[in-house]
C-alpha cells in the first residue's frame, strides 16, 4: 500500500514489487517455486484441500497483485460430480453464514473490493454455469483480506462451536 500511495503521489516509493503497482496488475504474489507457481498459489491449493478435508480436490491458481488498498478477489471455477445449476449454487450460498450474494449482472451488481472494505463477510457474485464444462460453475468471490482471514475465521468457528454446544466454554 505504501508503494502504491507513493506512486500515486509522485514520490519515490520504497519498491516492494519489482514493478510499478499503481494502475497495474502483477501476476506474481510471493516467490516462484520450482513448478512455476508461486508460494501463494501453492498455499491456495493446500488450504483448499485442508479446509475441505479432501486431498483429491484439484486446485490451480494464478495469484495477481491488483492495486487496491485491501481485498482479495478470486475467480473460481468449481467442478462437481453431477450437474449443478447456477441457481442451485445461489440458493445454497444465500443461506450460508457469513456469505453475501451480490449477483445481478443485469443491474451491474457484483462484488468488488472497494465496497467490501471493513466488512467481515465474503461476497459472491457472477455465479454462472461454465459453458465449457457441463458439471462446473464459475463464481467471483471478494473479501477484505485485512478483516477476513485466519484470525476472523478462527473466532467465527469458535463462536459457531460454542453456539451449537460443540465445545465447552
Amino acid at each position: 500500500m505504501d508503494q502504491m500511495e507513493a506512486e500515486r503521489n509522485n514520490r519515490d516509493p520504497e519498491m516492494v514489487y519489482p514493478y510499478r503497482i499503481d494502475q497495474n496488475c502483477i501476476p506474481h504474489c510471493d516467490v516462484f517455486t520450482e513448478n512455476g507457481y508461486t508460494k501463494e498459489e501453492m498455499k491456495l491449493t493446500r488450504e483448499t484441500k485442508k479446509i475441505l478435508g479432501d486431498d483429491a480436490v484439484l486446485v490451480s491458481a494464478t495469484a495477481v497483485r491488483v492495486p487496491v488498498l485491501g481485498g482479495h478477489s478470486e475467480s473460481v471455477n468449481i467442478e462437481f460430480e453431477t450437474k449443478v445449476t447456477a441457481e442451485e449454487v445461489r440458493e445454497v450460498l444465500r443461506f450460508a453464514r457469513g456469505i453475501n450474494v451480490e449477483d445481478e449482472p443485469s443491474s451491474n451488481t457484483y462484488p468488488m473490493p472497494y465496497y467490501t472494505r471493513g466488512k467481515n463477510e465474503v461476497y459472491v457474485g457472477r455465479i454462472r454455469e461454465d459453458f465449457s464444462h457441463d458439471k462446473a460453475v464459475n463464481l467471483w468471490i471478494v473479501a477484505d483480506n485485512l478483516r477476513k482471514g485466519a484470525a476472523t475465521n478462527a473466532v467465527q468457528i469458535a463462536r459457531y462451536c460454542l453456539e451449537n454446544n460443540l465445545l465447552k466454554a
